[in-house]
């Protein structure tokens, strides 16, 4: 293909938010009132697809979701981003929450990169944030946390005793994501390296969703009161002494269904167009 006769069109590698749709940022509103195609992820509020886009556009479903055979491999991802901006078209790949915190975008950048075709990074609410100021739990606050720390612990064997032993011990507040299969695991672990008792652990299922619910347990209760515990996905853990803020400052009240507010990987391939 001769690229200097056709017009390449442009990608806009946009976050979504946690899950309500207010969360959007205006500028990636902006972009999906004018995009031609749509390559979204499975953790984007079915909200934003169906009230936010052009009725007129593509919107293709790439979600993935853990142990699910169904999930679409990231190379698949990368050729369609590239395969509908060579076409002229402008295209909004809309991850969850922020575009940069434990998404695949380095993927994508190195494909459009070397197929020379122009990109534009939009930031978003990352669940981290969204989680928190939804559970009332201010991350940093004074007297509390200096300082916080993303995390994911998909595989809690990984990592050596030091860097545990440091986890165990370190002030900062600690935010896991992808991590609520393996919690009891990575709170055993904890405790076994010594955490202290006045850490506390909040579990946020569903976060900034209608169907948000939240539990806090001191750490060293949780395998007591919670262990073998199954958390509706997507659910996000902090851990430290803010999370025991949450018990004083919850605003939202937690919901009694245990629906799940995103649909499955095959569910959302059959509500979009593919």
């Amino acid at each position: 293909m001769n690229l200097d006769s056709i017009h390449i069109g442009k990608v806009i590698l946009a976050g979504a938010g946690p899950g309500d749709p207010e969360l959007l940022t205006l500028k990636t509103l902006r972009y999906l009132q004018q995009a031609d195609v749509v390559v979204a992820d499975r953790l984007v509020s079915p909200d934003i697809l169906a009230e936010y886009t052009r009725p007129d556009a593509l919107i293709i479903s790439v979600g993935k979701q853990y142990h699910n055979n169904a999930s679409t491999p990231q190379s698949v991802i990368s050729q369609l981003l590239v395969t509908h901006a060579l076409e002229g078209r402008l295209v909004v790949r809309l991850k969850g929450g922020d575009v940069s915190i434990f998404s695949n975008v380095l993927d994508e950048l190195e494909t459009l990169s070397s197929h020379g075709i122009p990109y534009e990074l939009v930031p978003g609410v990352t669940a981290a944030l969204g989680a928190a100021a939804y559970a009332g739990i201010p991350l940093t606050a004074r007297g509390y946390a200096a300082s916080v720390r993303f995390l994911t612990s998909y595989q809690p064997d990984a990592g050596d005793e030091k860097y545990w032993h440091e986890l165990a011990h370190t002030p900062d507040t600690l935010v896991f994501y992808m991590s609520s299969a393996p919690l009891d695991q990575l709170v055993h672990r904890l405790a076994k390296e010594g955490i202290a008792e006045d850490r506390w652990i909040a579990v946020i299922e569903q976060a900034t969703t209608p169907l948000q619910r939240v539990s806090s347990w001191p750490v060293h209760q949780y395998l007591a009161a919670a262990a073998g515990s199954e958390y509706a996905s997507p659910t996000l853990v902090i851990l430290g002494r803010v999370a025991a803020l949450h018990s004083s400052f919850q605003w939202l009240a937690n919901s009694r269904s245990r629906e799940q507010y995103f649909p499955s990987v095959q569910e959302q391939k059959k509500i979009v167009v593919c």
